[in-house]
């Protein structure tokens, strides 16, 4: 998918975009706890995958956000629209790969797809790198053995514009489940604000069981 060009005379991020470019360390992480109840007391008797639902609920949430979906490289600024997620996959060797999945709105269509990208991915015994020099995909990560409180992402340089999300173990509450949920981005391209619009959009996902 080919991004629009943003012209950076008249877009509005234009003067936060030059300040934070300046920045040795201009990402900054986020991490919440979000709801999981409805997943996993109505959706998973029912058949739902929590991995492929998470994964469906972040590009609902991402895709919902306009500034999450802006890329650049060099000054070429660039919005795309829904973006590939790239998810790690853990593999029969005990290593991962990344699967591939281009998002799509409808959640029996993503899952049915979803399903088999991950099990193409789990035949193969590569990390499957291939594809991360596109600019429009956000990097995805599951920790299902980790209830973390925090967490940041390996970060090749300080231009890099694609945002990384986390999530780890699934836990019981007093009342049903929650997970940690870690969203870093470049503040270059986006603020708290966009964050917070971020985690309300994708919780709500979450909870369309």
């Amino acid at each position: 998918m080919t991004g629009r060009p943003i012209d950076p005379t008249t877009w509005p991020r234009a003067e936060h975009f030059k300040y934070f470019r300046k920045f040795d360390h201009p990402h900054f992480a986020t991490t919440v706890r979000v709801d999981v109840t409805r997943l996993m007391t109505i959706g998973k008797p029912l058949g739902f995958s929590p991995f492929r639902h998470t994964v469906w609920a972040i590009g609902t949430g991402l895709t919902a956000v306009p500034a999450l979906c802006v890329r650049f490289k060099g000054e070429t600024i660039l919005q795309f629209g829904a973006p590939v997620l790239s998810s790690t996959v853990a593999l029969k060797n005990g290593e991962y790969g990344y699967g591939y999945y281009p998002f799509i709105a409808d959640r029996a269509m993503f899952d049915a797809e979803c399903a088999r990208i991950t099990a193409q991915v789990q035949d193969s015994n590569g990390i499957n790198a291939g594809e991360t020099m596109r600019l429009n995909v956000a990097y995805l990560s599951c920790l299902p053995w980790v209830d973390f409180t925090a967490l940041d992402h390996a970060l090749p340089q300080s231009d890099d514009c694609i945002p990384r999300i986390s999530w780890g173990k699934i836990v019981p509450t007093v009342d049903g489940y929650d997970m940690a949920m870690t969203v870093q981005i470049n503040h270059a391209l986006a603020d708290g604000l966009h964050v917070g619009q971020f985690f309300e959009a994708t919780q709500t996902a979450l909870d369309m069981i």
